[in-house]
């Protein structure tokens, strides 16, 4: 086995997951865009790819960020510009986590409704908002909106957390 792997993930703004997830040990690059699946699902949806180190972060912990960090119990009318999915290149991977959420659901009270979906397609956002967090931590959506997912994933995450490779204070 390959010690890279890719995921993806969607669930909230792209800017917002991206900061997470370029805030974790083990995550060696985040692409942010969008991505589209299959069937009714064939839409492009904003998330972001994920390539970690399977040595230094499980699947398993990347999952629980991505559900604790998102609203990943709630359906709502923005639900198909922001999918709650997880976005798998393999039948491994897609198999793992679904056996995953089944194993996380007991860490919320409301089921989940994110689904694991094949990747199908990616189309990068504008380049000028990669890095939208780390850029500029201060513009105002970054303050109301990136800020409280990256406490909540020093509360609940702390230990993979990578500080010095982000910047991100305790």
């Amino acid at each position: 086995m390959e010690r890279i792997q890719k995921i993806a993930f969607g669930g909230g703004c792209h800017w917002c997951t991206e900061a997470v997830f370029l805030s974790l040990r083990g995550v060696v690059r985040v692409q942010q865009g969008f991505v589209a699946s299959d069937g009714s699902n064939s839409t492009f949806s904003e998330a972001v790819i994920v390539d970690y180190d399977v040595e230094h972060i499980a699947l398993e912990t990347l999952i629980a960020v991505h559900l604790h960090t998102h609203n990943s119990t709630k359906e709502h009318r923005m639900r198909d510009k922001y999918r709650s999915a997880i976005y798998t290149f393999t039948e491994k991977d897609a198999v793992n986590a679904q056996n995953l959420l089944g194993v996380l659901q007991k860490d919320f009270e409301e089921p989940l409704v994110t689904r694991v979906l094949p990747f199908k397609k990616f189309t990068p956002s504008e380049k000028a908002f990669h890095n939208y967090y780390y850029t500029d931590p201060e513009r105002p959506f970054c303050t109301t909106y990136i800020a409280p997912k990256l406490k909540l994933l020093l509360a609940q995450f702390s230990d993979q957390v990578d500080r010095n490779k982000t910047g991100v204070k305790a």
